[in-house]
């Protein structure tokens, strides 16, 4: 992509997702990712009510008068996208393909978690690690992020979601938002690796996919290719009972998918592709 026209979408990003965060989900998405330690603030002296677990009893035997310690909430915090750059986001059959909603949602929270001054830091993953972006803050490296989401070709095509949460347990020591934006199409078992990430981290998941994987429209013969594996079949969608199957397939998967989530104690929502994701994040964000 040529450098004006990578700014050039980059700009555009930045104006509809930056407002997008300023205008709903900066109040929302603070009450949701509320500080989780508390910080020493300062000694003042003990009035009637104070826990006495909190009396400084250093200070207190200085000046023979009792003093309490003070604690605020620790509001910096540090937000990680691991975001799935496999091969199966370059498809959609509406607005837009998956990889362009994800970079829009990506967007979104990171202006979010800026305006509540947290740092930002990303994890591209396919079936390796294929690059990683420490948190930051400011405004210049989350328009380096968006760059890099737009332009990024990584050099593998499948899935392996397991690898990244295991780099993401390994790599990130403190506490952290991670939220995992994927469509969840994977052949590796993660179920382990996502109770591990989430009892040290608070982990949300995104599944972000388009309607056509739900459910197959009438379309007569069609060919169809797994992007990730480059495997190419002809199906017939004019077949009731082949289309009836599909959706049955993908609502057992949908639900398998929400035990995972369930058990692992994960909140999560789901994006279309064709619906937009403003309703989806402002009910995930409230929920919680």
């Amino acid at each position: 992509m040529e450098t004006a026209e990578l700014l050039k979408k980059v700009r555009k990003i930045e104006i509809k997702t930056k407002g997008l965060s300023s205008q709903i989900f900066s109040g929302e998405y603070h009450s949701a990712f509320k500080g989780r330690g508390m910080a020493f603030s300062e000694v003042r002296e003990y009035t009637p009510g104070d826990d006495i677990r909190s009396i400084d009893w250093n200070v207190t035997a200085r000046f023979s008068s009792p003093f309490v310690k003070v604690f605020e909430e620790e509001r910096e915090l540090s937000v990680v996208l691991l975001v799935d750059v496999s091969a199966s986001g370059a498809f959609g059959t509406h607005s837009q393909f998956k990889q362009d909603l994800i970079t829009e949602v990506c967007a979104v929270v990171a202006f979010s978690a800026s305006q509540n001054n947290d740092k930002i830091g990303v994890i591209f993953f396919s079936d390796k690690i294929e690059k990683f972006i420490p948190p930051k803050k400011g405004k210049s490296h989350i328009l380096r992020i968006i760059r890099e989401l737009i332009e990024f070709k990584p050099e593998n095509k499948k899935t392996n979601i397991e690898i990244a949460l295991k780099y993401l347990t390994s790599v990130i020591k403190k506490k952290s938002i991670a939220f995992l934006i994927s469509d969840f199409y994977a052949e590796t078992n993660y179920k382990d690796a996502l109770k591990i990430a989430n009892k040290k981290h608070d982990l949300v998941a995104l599944r972000v996919i388009d309607k056509t994987e739900q459910e197959l429209p009438k379309m007569g013969l069609v060919k169809l290719k797994d992007n990730e594996t480059g495997k190419i079949m002809w199906v017939d969608t004019s077949d009731k009972a082949f289309r009836k199957q599909f959706a049955v397939n993908q609502l057992k998967f949908e639900a398998e998918l929400k035990d995972i989530f369930n058990r692992s104690g994960i909140d999560w929502t789901k994006i279309l592709t064709h619906e937009g994701y403003i309703k989806p994040l402002m009910n995930l964000f409230k929920n919680r």
